[in-house]
C-alpha cells in the first residue's frame, strides 16, 4: 500500500492524497460507507459503486465472525468474493462492539471474553486471534485490537486502558507480521490511538502508535458522547504528532460538519453509520441543509430530493413520494434515503478534496459547515 500527498491547504491542515491498495485507488479525504455485516444496509453493491461512487467500504469483525462465520467466508474466498465488492475493504477489530457489550463482556490482559448478542454463546477475542480473523475476512486494511473507553472516563481507567491497548498492539503486530494473507493480495495493519479526552494520554498514545511505523494510523475513542469541541481538540493534538506521510483515519465520525472540521485538522479517512441510520429514520442530508422527510411540509412537494447533488435516487424521486414511502413503512423509502445520504457524504468529501486542490478550502468549509446543518 502506498500513500502520496498531492496538496496541502495553506490556511488549514487539510490535505489531499492518493491511497493505493491491491483492490484499487482511494482519493483522500474519503468517507467509507459502513457495511457492518457484509452489506451497507438497504443498498446494492452496484449502487455503492456506480451511484454513490464509494471507493472503499467498511466491514465489522465482530459481526462477520459471528455471522456468517469464518468457514463460510474462507470458502467463499474472503469478503470481496462473498459480497461481490471488488474495491478496497477496511475491517474494524471488533473492539468498539465489545465495548458496546459492557454488560456481557469481561476484559483481561489476554483479551476479551464476551457473549454473542445473537444466541448468548461465549467467545474470546485476543490480539492474536483478531489478526487471524481479519486475515480470513480478507480486508485490505486491518485494525489493531484495542479497548474503546467510554465518555466520561476517569483518568486512571483511561491510562490503564491505553497502556493495555499499546501492549495489545505489540501482540497484534507480532502476529500480523508472522502470518500471511489467504487470498493473494496485500493486507495492511493500522494501529489505533486511544487516551480518552486527556491531552497527556493522547500525546503519549499518538507517539507510541507512530513508533510502530505501520502503513497508516487511526484515532479511536472519540465520537462517543464528548462535546464536538473536545473531539476537535484531541484530533488536532494527535494529527500534529502522527506522521504526515501516512493516512490518518478518524473512526466513527460523524456529521457533515464534524467531517469538514476534522479534514481541516489533517484527517484523511472517515466512517460512520450516521448517513444510513438517519436515512432509515427519515433524516436526509442535502446540499441545502437537513430535511426531516416525515414533516407535513413535504407532503405535496414534488421537487426532486436534491437536484443540486445529482445521482439517480436524489434527482429521480420527489420529496412527496419519498415522504409517502417512509410514512407507509415501505422498504423502498429506506433504500432511497440511504442511497441519497451516502451519495451526499461521498459528494461532500469529493468537494472538500477539490477545494483543497484549488487552494480555497478554508472559506468554502466555513460556509458549508453553516449551510449544511440548517434544518429545512
Amino acid at each position: 500500500m502506498t500513500f502520496t500527498l498531492t496538496a496541502h491547504d495553506k490556511e488549514t491542515k487539510a490535505r489531499a492524497g492518493t491511497l493505493t491498495t491491491d483492490h484499487g485507488v482511494i482519493q483522500t479525504p474519503i468517507f467509507m460507507p459502513v457495511g457492518t455485516a457484509g452489506t451497507v444496509k438497504a443498498v446494492h453493491q452496484r449502487e455503492i459503486k456506480e451511484d454513490i461512487q464509494a471507493q472503499i467500504i467498511l466491514g465489522n469483525t465482530y459481526h462477520l465472525y459471528l455471522r456468517p462465520g469464518l468457514n463460510t467466508l474462507e470458502q467463499a474466498g474472503g469478503l470481496h468474493k462473498f459480497n461481490g465488492w471488488d474495491k478496497p475493504i477496511l475491517t474494524d477489530s471488533g473492539g468498539y462492539q465489545v465495548y458496546s457489550l459492557s454488560g456481557t463482556r469481561k476484559i483481561v490482559e489476554e483479551g476479551v471474553k464476551f457473549k454473542s448478542h445473537i444466541d448468548g454463546s461465549t467467545h474470546f477475542f485476543s490480539p492474536e486471534n483478531v489478526m487471524d480473523i481479519q486475515r480470513t475476512i480478507g480486508a485490505d486494511i486491518i485494525m489493531a485490537f484495542d479497548e474503546c473507553t467510554p465518555y466520561p472516563c476517569e483518568y486512571n481507567y483511561a491510562r490503564k486502558s491505553m497502556d493495555m491497548t499499546h501492549r495489545w498492539l505489540q501482540r497484534c503486530c507480532e502476529r500480523f507480521d508472522a502470518t500471511e494473507g489467504k487470498y493473494g493480495y496485500e493486507q495492511n495493519l493500522f494501529p489505533i490511538v486511544q487516551g480518552s479526552t486527556y491531552k497527556d494520554l493522547r500525546q503519549k498514545s499518538a507517539e507510541t502508535i507512530a513508533s510502530f511505523n505501520r502503513a497508516g494510523n487511526a484515532i479511536g475513542g472519540l465520537s462517543v458522547g464528548e462535546p464536538a469541541e473536545m473531539m476537535y481538540e484531541m484530533t488536532e493534538l494527535v494529527c500534529d504528532i502522527l506522521p504526515a506521510d501516512k493516512p490518518r483515519y478518524l473512526m466513527g465520525v460523524g456529521t457533515p460538519a464534524n467531517i469538514l472540521e476534522n479534514i481541516a485538522l489533517g484527517v484523511d479517512m472517515f466512517d460512520c453509520v450516521l448517513p444510513t441510520r438517519n436515512a432509515r429514520n427519515g433524516m436526509l442530508f442535502t446540499t441545502q441543509g437537513i430535511i426531516n422527510i416525515r414533516n407535513e411540509k413535504w407532503k405535496n412537494d414534488f421537487s426532486p430530493i436534491d437536484e443540486t447533488l445529482g445521482g439517480y435516487a436524489s434527482t429521480f424521486y420527489t420529496k412527496a413520494y419519498l415522504r409517502h414511502l417512509v410514512h407507509s413503512g415501505e422498504m423502498l423509502g429506506a433504500q432511497i434515503s440511504s442511497v441519497h445520504n451516502l451519495t451526499f457524504y461521498l459528494w461532500l468529501v469529493k468537494q472538500a478534496r477539490e477545494q483543497i486542490l484549488a487552494g480555497t478550502f478554508r472559506a468554502w468549509k466555513n460556509k458549508m459547515v453553516k449551510d449544511l446543518m440548517v434544518r429545512l
